[in-house]
């Protein structure tokens, strides 16, 4: 499989929430007026999860609810409240109706920290880490404010630091802090990140990895089989900066793999068709390998607004496409 080319405060409080004893925010990655329009939305709202809590989303686990969801043969120590009577009259036997609790669900945002996440064509303002956290803290405050849980790990060749799912105002300011305070450095292990979260990440829910993913794919893959077992439901964000699709347009340019930091000095021009090749190679493999897992892709240009990636995940748009002409 072909490897992709190298180049080189506290949140304000949730609606409803006191704002006693809390901190005040700086400027942050999390803007909420820019992410206001998508809050009332049940981000899943047809996936089956565990929790503890109730919420919003149906739990595999039996109880006590609006809605029914099966029967089963009553046994001493039952609910005599719940057994139905009415199919006592048709078959002279105790069974009780079973429902479908409604839980909390969690997100685990998965974050790639490595140091080519610090690329940042000249067009635009951001690094390709600024642009994921931005994401990664608007999802997180999303799944917050409608009653659900958010854990993040942040990560290069090993996780360096994780915070585990909470659905709170302080929460949300650890993660937040998290994100802002992090420096992209070294390389890339994502394979390696996902086996050390699976201890981590106890309850299945939704797993979204942020990443340029400039690693090896067929161990990514291999890797995700882990959570796919488990019934976790997992998204690919692909961030990746408009010059790194392309190419910048220059006669000659010195490219350094910010991994590594080895040089070359090459003229765009003289290779852009075979990295153009080449790239598409590795992001239609990636996409369909992904696709056969039955495993969401989505492409993040950081060239687009970050909300954009928000609307995707919520489902209003489908697979990003590049172009490479």
């Amino acid at each position: 499989m072909p490897t992709p080319p190298r180049l080189p405060g506290v949140p304000p409080p949730l609606p409803g929430q006191s704002r006693r004893q809390e901190p005040r925010l700086r400027k942050s990655i999390l803007a909420l007026d820019e992410i206001e329009r998508f809050k009332n939305l049940l981000v899943f709202a047809k996936t089956t999860v565990e929790g503890y809590f109730t919420g919003k989303h149906r739990s595999p686990y039996r109880g006590s609810s609006s809605e029914f969801a099966d029967y089963k043969e009553y046994v001493p120590g039952d609910d005599i409240s719940d057994i139905d009577w009415r199919v006592y009259g048709r078959t002279k036997r105790l069974f009780v109706r079973q429902y479908e609790h409604e839980t909390d669900m969690c997100v685990y945002l998965l974050l790639d920290a490595s140091a080519s996440m610090n690329f940042r064509g000249p067009m635009n303002q951001a690094t390709k880490y600024v642009h994921a956290s931005r994401i990664a803290a608007a999802l997180s405050y999303l799944m917050i404010h409608q009653g659900d849980k958010a854990a993040l790990a942040l990560f290069n060749k090993q996780i360096r630091e994780f915070v585990p799912p909470g659905g709170t105002r302080r929460h949300l300011y650890r993660m937040v802090n998290a994100l802002e305070g992090n420096i992209a450095i070294d390389g890339t292990g994502i394979a390696h990140a996902l086996q050390e979260c699976s201890s981590l990440f106890r309850r299945k829910g939704r797993l979204v990895i942020l990443s340029d993913f400039h690693d090896d794919v067929d161990e990514l893959l291999d890797a995700l089989s882990l959570y796919l077992h488990r019934g976790f439901e997992i998204l690919l964000m692909h961030v990746l900066d408009p010059e790194e699709i392309n190419l910048p347009d220059a006669v000659a340019a010195r490219f350094m793999d910010m991994e590594t930091m080895e040089e070359i000095q090459v003229d765009p021009n003289e290779i852009r068709q075979q990295y153009k090749a080449r790239m598409k190679e590795f992001v239609d493999t990636l996409a369909g390998e992904a696709a056969r897992r039955c495993v969401d892709y989505h492409l993040v240009n950081t060239g687009d607004t970050y909300l954009q990636a928000i609307e995707a995940y919520l489902g209003f748009r489908g697979k990003k496409e590049i172009n490479f002409d």
